[in-house]
């Protein structure tokens, strides 16, 4: 019986994903990845940048979601300051809506409010990857000694072990 729930091919993927990129390094970088790409400037865009991160990268894409989603209400609270940085950056004027009336906005219409919106999301996006680029090196700097000191060498050995390899 065991042994047939170890063969499945859907089990067997699930076990995969949760022991992929399990080492110290990989753990630091996909949580600082998954910290930063949570917290993209553009809605309903970050489940798939972190999926695409996960993959190209090899990193563990439950940990990567899971550290997505638990950041999501700081997407919301970080998108005026992020659209306000990037007017700065190109000494525009500042954005003349609070993020109620931008989520109001989306209520009534995603697309259109993201055509009225567009400069906006452009001069956010560009603060985000300014600033995200740094909060993932110091996030990647502060983890890794701190999951170096907790995790073994290579946690690819417990996830061997869950899947009832040797």
């Amino acid at each position: 019986m065991m042994r047939r729930w170890r063969d499945n091919r859907l089990v067997r993927l699930v076990i995969q994903l949760l022991g992929q990129g399990v080492t110290p390094r990989r753990i630091a970088l996909t949580v600082a990845l998954g910290v930063v790409l949570g917290v993209t400037p553009v809605l309903g865009s970050t489940t798939a940048l972190c999926a695409l991160a996960a993959v190209a990268l090899q990193l563990n894409l439950p940990l990567i979601q899971l550290v997505n989603y638990l950041v999501y209400p700081l997407q919301f609270v970080l998108l005026v300051p992020f659209v306000q940085a990037g007017q700065w950056l190109f000494r525009e004027p500042p954005l003349p809506l609070s993020l109620t009336q931008i989520i109001g906005m989306l209520r009534a219409g995603v697309w259109r409010s993201l055509a009225a919106l567009w400069d906006y999301v452009l001069h956010g996006l560009a603060a985000w990857l300014l600033l995200g680029s740094l909060a993932v090196l110091l996030i990647y700097i502060l983890l890794l000694p701190v999951l170096t000191r907790l995790l073994p060498a290579d946690a690819t050995q417990v996830a061997s072990r869950i899947s009832g390899g040797s």
